[in-house]
This record gives structure tokens, sequence and C-alpha cells, in this order.
């Protein structure tokens, strides 16, 4: 699959860092540094754009080690960049750690992982088929 990109900044074009690498990293596009204190959300742009397929997506998800080290996330869990979406990609990330965190131009904040998708046509009924499992759910199968 080929996606178009524009990059406006002065960071390399994101890249997989392995081969096994599912997710591409992306970098922070700042002209100065960004502390995000404990429980604070901010929106770090990249200066990427994106032509994506129709039919593909691309989800923003946070990278694991800065989770762990530091309790940086992204905020709305995953983020998804729509194929038919033309502005900058921008990352939203909260601190839940304990600690002031700081951002710096071309830190990797996040990883892009393209996907394809269904559209789903959704057809009204009165009621819809029982399974055994039926309505258990949050914690049913035992995790």
């Amino acid at each position: 699959m080929q996606v178009k990109i524009v990059n406006k900044s002065s960071n390399n074009l994101p890249e997989y860092k392995t081969v096994g690498a599912a997710g591409l990293d992306l970098c922070a596009y700042l002209s100065d540094p960004i502390v995000i204190n404990p429980f604070e959300r901010v929106l770090i742009p990249t200066g990427l754009f994106l032509e994506i397929p129709n039919g593909y997506e691309a989800q923003i998800r946070g990278r694991s080690g800065l989770a762990l080290n530091h309790g940086i996330t992204l905020a709305n869990g995953i983020g998804t960049i729509d194929s038919d979406y033309r502005g900058e990609i921008k990352i939203i990330l909260i601190n839940l750690g304990n600690e002031p965190f700081i951002v710096n131009n071309g830190d990797r904040v996040a990883q892009m992982i393209f996907t394809k998708y269904e559209r789903a046509d959704l057809i009204e009924v009165d009621e819809i088929n029982e399974t055994k499992r039926g309505e258990n759910g949050f914690g049913h199968t035992g995790i």
C-alpha cells in the first residue's frame, strides 16, 4: 500500500525501526520544548500530512516506553486518522505520571499503524439472536 505524505517538519519521515515493526514512529515538531505537567493534556504537532487510500485508516498509538517509564500516553487511547482527513497529524498526549515531562523537537511521541477497514450497513431490527454468553461482559470471561 502506498500513502502520500507531506513533511513540513525538520524531522525525517516516519520509519519502521525493525523489519517486524508494525508501527512507524512519529516525532514531535516543535519550535520550543513543551512541558507536560502531571495530569495535563497537550496537543503535539508532527508537521506531517497524509493522503490515505479509501478503505484504510491510520491508527495513532502510544509508545510503551513512554507509558512505562514516564506515564505518558494518548489521552484518547487510540487516535484514528480517516482517509479523507487532510490536516496536520497531531498527537494528544497526557501525563499520568507524578513528574513533569519535557517533549523536545524530534522526540518520538507516538506510533502510526495503517489498517484496512470495512464500513457496516446497519440494519435496524426489533431483536438480535441470543448467544450462550448473552449480556455478560466486563470481566465475565475471567479477565
